[in-house]
């Protein structure tokens, strides 16, 4: 018996030459049949024809360039190895004459960014991704209650408003508004904190200080002169007469 077979894939003809035996084993093999036969050889009249199709599998290149989606958590460093954004593995020829530019990515603002290759005057574009590092969780904030005197500076600084200690980790992500405070009239003013989607609110008061006048000093014609001897003596000798009767 003889088999031909063609290679679509590969576009070569081959032909297949088996004996009759072998063909009917193939056949049990795969049935699950295993049984006893006499065959008797004879010349094959039929031929059967088949088809057998393969799958190539494609291999990368190695002179193919292909970027990575990148991505790192916010105030992290990123790589500056350039193998690092590339898909496939290069041949040191090429890497060599790669040049990375990641100066559109800022890692301390989360949102996406592009980089890119360049090679040979061609550029390729990659995505980068810088996430948020999960927040610590607050249960509790306190805002505080401040007087200030007109004029005074407003601190920046979050903990001279909130009452509970924070975490360092969420004193960066913690904003302050105190956009609504005029400190140069008084009154009563309202600023505001959020942190991770809540909102806190918080009182400023700014007051004008009492001003207290020193005490003027007595001048000179006010002044009490002291007694003169000679009065003294007169006061003493009027309080000795005798009264007239």
């Amino acid at each position: 018996m003889r088999i031909e077979g063609r290679d679509i894939m590969i576009g070569k003809t081959r032909t297949i030459t088996i004996s009759a035996i072998a063909f009917l084993g193939i056949l049990c093999i795969s049935s699950g049949v295993i049984m006893p036969m006499v065959i008797k050889f004879e010349e094959p009249k039929n031929i059967i024809k088949f088809k057998i199709t393969q799958k190539r599998v494609a291999k990368a290149k190695t002179n193919e360039i292909k970027l990575k989606d990148m991505e790192s958590e916010i105030n992290t460093p990123i790589s500056v190895d350039i193998k690092d954004y590339l898909v496939y593995d290069l041949d040191n020829k090429i890497l060599k004459n790669l040049k990375l530019d990641t100066s559109n990515i800022n890692v301390t603002q989360a949102g996406s960014y592009t980089y890119t290759i360049t090679y040979k005057k061609k550029t390729y574009n990659g995505t980068y991704v810088i996430k948020e590092k999960p927040l610590p969780t607050i249960d509790k904030m306190t805002l505080k209650s401040l007087k200030l005197t007109k004029g005074a500076t407003l601190s920046t600084d979050i903990t001279t408003y909130i009452v509970e200690t924070i975490p360092e980790e969420a004193k960066i992500a913690i904003k302050l508004d105190l956009s609504g405070i005029n400190v140069n009239e008084a009154g009563t003013y309202q600023y505001t904190v959020t942190y991770n989607g809540k909102f806190y609110t918080g009182n400023i008061e700014i007051y004008e200080p009492q001003v207290t006048l020193p005490t003027p000093a007595p001048k000179e014609e006010d002044k009490e002169e002291p007694p003169k001897e000679e009065d003294k003596k007169e006061e003493s000798d009027s309080g000795n007469k005798p009264e007239t009767p």
